[in-house]
């Protein structure tokens, strides 16, 4: 069975070891990587048997009782697969794999609300998820607004403040909104004959010795009047 042509000679291989451990000791923990090269390889009749076998050594495993609602789920039996998930849920809430299955079986029961309960736990660890979301949008029967449009309807208001912030034209400063500004009448007029337009470090050194020139000679004017 293991080696059926069907299968990659190197999961037969995988599957073989761990099959000859799991009859070794029917106590072996391997029992689950033993179903999980089974469900890859979609056994799931075989999947199922070995871990309901290994089950009834570690009874309330609860990662090896989330792959068998998943196998019972594949295996077209709903009933057991949602009696062994409600009790993963009920030990490990935050178990998604386990709400994703419960979810779609309690909406094709017609239950509402639990598939709700279901899809809430998921959303909440993942806003993004598209199946959960569907699924809720098909029970509630409101277009309720996805992530993504909950980004792009941000996206668009602040594009919007942008914009108008753009276009505004900004408000004169009075020396009431700023009091700390100059006013102009308090701005030095400059000496005509003194104003240049050259750049040069040596004019601007030349205008400072006239600047001076011109006070002291203003100050001695004062003091002789």
């Amino acid at each position: 069975m293991a080696s059926s042509p069907r299968i990659d000679p190197s999961i037969a291989a995988q599957i073989d070891r761990l099959a000859t451990a799991v009859a070794k000791d029917p106590r072996s923990k391997e029992f689950l990587p033993l179903a999980d090269e089974y469900i890859k390889v979609g056994m799931w009749q075989e999947a199922a048997a070995v871990l309901e076998d290994g089950l009834k050594a570690y009874p309330g495993f609860v990662t090896a009782m989330a792959a068998l609602g998943r196998v019972y789920d594949q295996l077209g039996q709903p009933v057991k697969a949602k009696v062994i998930l409600e009790e993963v849920v009920k030990q490990r809430p935050d178990n998604l794999r386990a709400h994703r299955i419960l979810a779609k079986l309690y909406q094709t029961e017609g239950k509402a609300e639990l598939a709700l309960l279901s899809c809430t736990a998921i959303l909440n660890a993942n806003p993004f998820d598209e199946e959960a979301s569907s699924i809720k949008r098909s029970i509630t029967g409101a277009p309720d607004d996805l992530p993504e449009t909950r980004i792009n309807k941000k996206r668009v208001a602040a594009e919007s403040k942008t914009d108008e912030a753009k276009t505004t034209p900004p408000r004169a400063t009075t020396s009431e909104s700023a009091p700390d500004a100059v006013p102009a009448s308090f701005e030095p007029t400059p000496d005509p004959s003194l104003q240049t337009t050259a750049e040069s470090p040596a004019v601007k050194h030349a205008v400072a010795i006239a600047r001076l020139e011109a006070w002291l000679r203003t100050v001695q004017a004062q003091r002789l009047n």
